[in-house]
């Protein structure tokens, strides 16, 4: 039907090996484990899929894009694209507030 929300599309998750398999054993299928060498291009291609709209990447692939490339993630809401801290090593945390905005567009004030 024309002008009908689009249904719930894929889930794929990209990330290290042990990142990977966390997700596998939770049950989702499309997962895709990533060298620094593919990482890129294992992330873009998971962007132009047509059918996925979340992606779940390691914090890792965020450090092997280009600045185009991570603003376009920041902004994209479908997908929407989540990054996850790395199994080992050090990782950003994205604030409830950054999140809201991003997402929902709205800025959340806290009281204090």
């Amino acid at each position: 039907m024309a002008g009908a929300p689009a249904g719930a599309g894929r889930t794929i998750v990209l990330g290290e090996r042990e990142l990977v398999i966390g997700f596998r054993l939770i049950g989702l299928k499309d997962t895709v484990e990533v060298t620094p060498a593919t990482a890129a291009s294992q992330f873009d291609q998971a962007m132009k899929a047509p059918d996925v709209s979340l992606v779940i990447a390691s914090q890792s692939i965020r450090g092997s894009l280009t600045e185009n490339a991570r603003a376009a993630a920041d902004a994209s809401l479908r997908p929407l694209v989540v990054f996850v801290p790395t199994p080992t090593g050090e990782y950003e945390v994205e604030s409830i507030q950054a999140l809201a905005k991003r997402v929902l567009g709205v800025s959340l004030a806290l009281p204090g």
